[in-house]
């Protein structure tokens, strides 16, 4: 327990802090979205009377200062005199402060906070989160490279021996339009990587449903071991159909804020799969029920990462820690600040070893924030 605390004393909020932060990427990321350049998080601080701080990280790709306002002027009224430990009266108090479906900038601001409070109990506890997430007992956890870009052959090429020249034993490739195109640089990398490397795919929604079966046999040919987003992730129905004529295992829940949404998905075993990202999915309370749920499906969960900070990055390695169903998680190579300078722990793709990744063991997310970083970080 953190020293000066009573056994059971009530430790209250006392300011919630939004910090929006921009970056220009190293190197763009390319998908079938397109050329990622710029990109944006929250950092959110809470503090308490007792000196405790946590910190979390909103997913907030984009318009960072929209983020931090609604976390600043519908979030943090509920929160201020509350007793940080009660993390789940406070979630369900924060996703009243709109009406309507969850889902979108409240659910991702919400996740920020959470992750912050879990951050605290933690520090309260003496415990790292994935302690008292209930831990696997997982001190490494397995890990792939993200991603061999959707660039020109010569670029794919060199992106790949990179990562297998970092020791990375399992790579991620995005694809896209046109489906020839797709189909090549699959048969075209499997060649490359030889029985080396496993390598998966993701789509970020490039395809309708003929195209997706067609890029599938192209996968089943080559040996993938996954095919992630194919279609918009409202198209349960074509999830459904497309698990039928796929023989490749189907990844997906990236795009999903809650449960219910992946619910559907996840009870009739259509993903073998589930890949929530902490900084969006509600944070580590949300995304520990839509793990839990797959679990009970026997179905993988994956944590995402993409383009996000450290602070998503190290909650995703305590949840992948705990979970009984972890199967791999997304180790995003792009040594952007938002990983590089902001805490006092190197990113994963620079601490992994093999392929495997330390868990942190000091109380809470077990990092510290460079304060200074962040000022240089805020968005303008």
């Amino acid at each position: 327990m953190a020293d000066g605390l009573e056994h059971g004393a009530v430790v209250r909020i006392t300011g919630v802090i939004a910090h929006p932060l921009s970056q220009t990427l190293p190197k763009p990321t390319v998908t079938s979205w397109g050329a990622y350049k710029e990109v944006s998080i929250v950092l959110v601080e809470v503090r308490t009377d007792a000196g405790i701080t946590g910190v979390g990280e909103t997913l907030a790709r984009f318009s960072p200062k929209a983020y931090a306002e609604l976390i600043e002027t519908s979030l943090k009224p509920r929160l201020i005199g509350r007793d940080a430990r009660d993390i789940g009266a406070l979630w369900q108090s924060m996703r009243r402060a709109l009406s309507g479906r969850a889902g979108g900038m409240l659910i991702e601001a919400i996740s920020g906070v959470d992750i912050a409070l879990w951050d605290i109990l933690g520090k309260i506890a003496g415990q790292p989160v994935a302690k008292l997430l209930g831990g696997a007992g997982r001190d490494r956890i397995d890990v792939y490279a993200a991603a061999v870009n959707w660039v020109d052959d010569e670029q794919a090429d060199a992106e790949l021996e990179r990562y297998v020249g970092e020791g990375f034993p399992r790579i991620k490739v995005k694809i896209a339009r046109p489906v020839r195109d797709a189909c090549r640089r699959i048969e075209q990398l499997r060649k490359r990587a030889g029985d080396r490397v496993e390598l998966c795919v993701d789509a970020n929604w490039a395809y309708n449903l003929d195209e997706a079966v067609e890029v599938g046999r192209a996968l089943s040919a080559n040996g993938y071991f996954w095919f992630e987003e194919p279609l918009a992730p409202e198209n349960e129905q074509g999830y459904e159909e497309l698990r039928k004529r796929c023989d490749v295992p189907l990844a997906a829940g990236e795009s999903n804020f809650t449960l219910d949404q992946a619910q559907r998905l996840i009870a009739g075993r259509t993903l073998s799969v589930l890949q929530p990202d902490v900084a969006r999915a509600g944070g580590i309370t949300e995304t520990r029920r839509m793990a839990d749920y797959a679990a009970a499906h026997d179905i993988r969960y994956a944590p995402h990462i993409g383009m996000s900070g450290i602070v998503c990055e190290t909650a995703s390695v305590h949840l992948a820690a705990a979970m009984p169903n972890f199967g791999v998680m997304e180790c995003e190579c792009d040594r952007s600040p938002f990983k590089t300078i902001l805490a006092d722990i190197e990113p994963g793709c620079l601490r992994q070893k093999n392929g495997t990744l330390d868990v942190p063991t000091r109380p809470g997310l077990g990092i510290e924030i460079d304060w200074d970083a962040v000022e240089m970080l805020r968005a303008a």
